[in-house]
């Protein structure tokens, strides 16, 4: 989108042409489909990129290219799945946090601080899911009591998600894509969603919509974005000069504010320069030291 590459493509003279994508199975298929180089780069979620080196669809990056000693986290810098024996093949760029989002005139923010108000009986009917089977599990395993170990159960804790999960069926008025998590909240035809966070209701929230998002006292889940180069491009050199763009502070922050949906920056001198330029954003998303998301 323009408020992403616009000053990117002003300065440097080229001009993208994107290919959009819902869903990370649906970005493979589209790839599968293509012949090596149709895509200079591409982004993904951070559990897809393992998938794309698999397929052999990206290049090896030079981690010496890329700020990863500037990361907010160490474990960003061997984050898993960007790397496989020793080589970088994803440079991460944005987070966030997957939790509770609510209709804040009907959800009160003490209710939204657990996953139990998914099952409160006002809110029946009132209960959306996005489409994605993996944040809604997870969530599930996390309302179990799973904690960090909520990928990790074994048979038993798997049918206790999938009960979990079942249980609150009754409660449940839709499940949703992106345009319709959207508008569902928006509308105010569900009062809850399962499976998302701040990366949607942060964009009602700038339309004055009242919703928000919270990890509840449960754990959340975290989601993380990265750039690949795509196998076979011709224009390697641009796409490594675009990733280290976005992975500048001033990419962090076109990052950060997303017109289609924000996130977080993952390097120290993005948050930094997001603090400085916009701290009304920094403060509503907790980017700033010393707020719990850090």
């Amino acid at each position: 989108e323009p408020d992403m590459v616009a000053e990117f493509e002003a300065a440097n003279n080229v001009k993208f042409k994107p290919k959009y994508y819902a869903g990370g199975d649906n970005m493979m298929a589209l790839i599968s489909q293509s012949p090596p180089g149709t895509y200079d780069v591409i982004l993904s979620d951070g559990e897809f990129v393992q998938q794309l080196n698999a397929a052999g669809y990206v290049e090896e990056l030079n981690a010496a290219d890329y700020p990863l000693d500037d990361v907010v986290y160490d474990d960003f810098k061997q984050f898993p799945g960007h790397w496989k024996d020793g080589k970088l093949y994803g440079m991460i760029f944005r987070t966030g946090h997957l939790g509770v989002s609510y209709n804040s005139e009907k959800i009160s923010a003490e209710e939204a601080a657990s996953y139990d108000v998914f099952w409160k009986p006002e809110a029946k009917g009132k209960v959306g899911h996005f489409d994605w089977h993996l944040p809604n599990l997870g969530m599930m395993s996390l309302k179990n009591g799973n904690g960090a170990k909520l990928w990790d159960v074994d048979d038993a804790g798997w049918k206790a998600i999938q009960e979990t999960t079942m249980s609150l069926k009754p409660q449940v008025g839709g499940y949703f894509d992106y345009n319709g998590t959207f508008s569902g909240l928006k509308n105010g035809e569900m009062w809850l969603m399962c499976g998302i966070g701040d990366w949607i209701t942060g964009v009602l929230q700038r339309d004055g919509a009242k919703v928000a998002s919270v990890v509840p006292k449960q754990g959340g889940i975290q989601f993380t974005e990265s750039w690949s180069i795509g196998k076979g491009t011709q224009k390697a050199d641009i796409a490594k000069k675009f990733i280290q763009y976005m992975a500048s502070p001033e990419g962090q922050v076109h990052g950060a504010k997303m017109a289609a949906y924000p996130g977080f920056c993952v390097t120290k001198k993005g948050m930094a320069l997001l603090n400085e330029k916009d701290p009304k954003e920094a403060q509503r998303t907790g980017q700033y030291d010393g707020a719990p998301n850090h």
